[in-house]
């Protein structure tokens, strides 16, 4: 059996490895390294493949997060509503810009933005909503978006862990992940479902005004080369990177067909495991899985994370601690108390390995040696 990866990215590049290395020497040969026409060709085709007018794209996930509350003008002091269970980029942009983060609960189903917190957290002072779709998934675009529209605030959604993913909408429309707000922004980090070989980002957005900021503010607030019509950043995609995701895109609804088989093929196994899970798959959306996310019921998840690794099996936990609790985002009058599900998450969930090149071997040894724990 190969060895047990959380992330095969050597085994997804063999397959695919004589168009990209292709792609790379090209770049390389036609030295247009920044802004070159790998960039703008990527650009288009994922345009083509998300169904939206403008795709920027950008540095990395992080940034493009910091660049949509840019564009959006917020000034100091306005408050971002966001997750309270979800990675620290969400709200470390937030606190950069000088902004108040909000922290609100989730939903113990799907691990997304819970609406009725959402509801009492608004304030007169609240202008941004970002709803992380977590672990493969999109929030609850639908209630989110009746809420934003009744209160004139912006919604920003976090896609760095569901690009391909859909979201129905109660009148039978479909809109891709990140497509659906004011701003979508995402990840190219390598482990994501749509990831290159470096970093790299990318904003999404049907609004060409913004479109047209967004554009300016990745590159030094410039619309006419040293003419800076704002305060602006260098967050530029390089070309090779675009080169990479260009090959990577025209995979990407296998990749997800293949996250989903491993998926199902870890659901039916632990169906009569007591002490599992396993992850729920809201009614509105599909689910790509950049993550397998369990949730352990009366035993001791860091054991079995021991008891995976000691078995040769990478396992992670996403994520340990909740914002409120984290040294750099305490405020006052925040308690746990705030957060049951949250809280409760950060001591229950335990990712299994999730990538495009799992096989059933490894599938069988990984689901067998879960149960192990579970018997024993």
């Amino acid at each position: 059996m190969k060895t047990i990866q959380m992330v095969d990215l050597v085994g997804q590049y063999e397959k695919i490895k004589p168009a990209v290395d292709e792609a790379i020497l090209g770049v390389m040969g036609s030295a247009a390294f920044i802004k070159g026409p790998e960039v703008k060709s990527f650009q288009e085709e994922l345009q083509a493949y998300l169904g939206v007018k403008h795709v920027i794209p950008c540095a990395n996930g992080t940034d493009a997060l910091q660049i949509a509350l840019m564009a959006l003008g917020l000034e100091p002091g306005d408050e971002v509503i966001t997750s309270d269970f979800t990675f620290a980029a969400t709200v470390e942009v937030i606190g950069l810009l000088r902004l108040t983060p909000v922290l609100i609960d989730v939903e113990r189903d799907t691990f997304n933005m819970d609406i009725e917190a959402l509801k009492k957290a608004i304030t007169p002072n609240t202008k941004a909503i970002i709803p992380v779709h977590i672990f493969g998934q999109c929030s609850n675009m639908e209630g989110i978006m009746e809420i934003a529209k009744e209160n004139n605030i912006a919604v920003v959604e976090d896609t760095a862990q569901a690009i391909g993913s859909k979201y129905t909408f109660s009148d039978g429309s479909v809109k891709s992940a990140g497509c659906i707000g004011d701003i979508g922004t995402t990840s190219f980090f390598p482990s994501k479902n749509l990831g290159c070989f470096g970093d790299g980002g990318a904003l999404f957005t049907n609004n060409s005004e913004l479109a047209n900021r967004l554009e300016a503010i990745v590159n030094h607030g410039m619309k006419v080369r040293y003419y800076h019509d704002e305060i602006g950043v260098n967050s530029r995609l390089d070309s090779i990177q675009a080169a990479v995701l260009r090959i990577k895109l025209r995979h990407l609804d296998s990749y997800v067909a293949a996250r989903q088989a491993a998926a199902k093929y870890y659901t039916d196994a632990f169906a009569d495991v007591d002490g599992l899970e396993t992850p729920t798959i809201g009614k509105n959306s599909t689910h790509v899985f950049h993550q397998y996310t369990l949730k352990t019921k009366g035993v001791d998840r860091n054991s079995l994370q021991t008891f995976l690794s000691e078995k040769k099996i990478p396992a992670m936990i996403y994520y340990p601690v909740a914002l409120h609790n984290q040294k750099a985002y305490k405020r006052d009058g925040v308690s746990d108390a705030d957060f049951p599900v949250t809280m409760d998450l950060c001591d229950c969930v335990i990712s299994l390995p999730m990538h495009t090149e799992l096989d059933n071997e490894q599938l069988e040894y990984i689901t067998n040696s879960v149960k192990e724990f579970f018997n024993k």
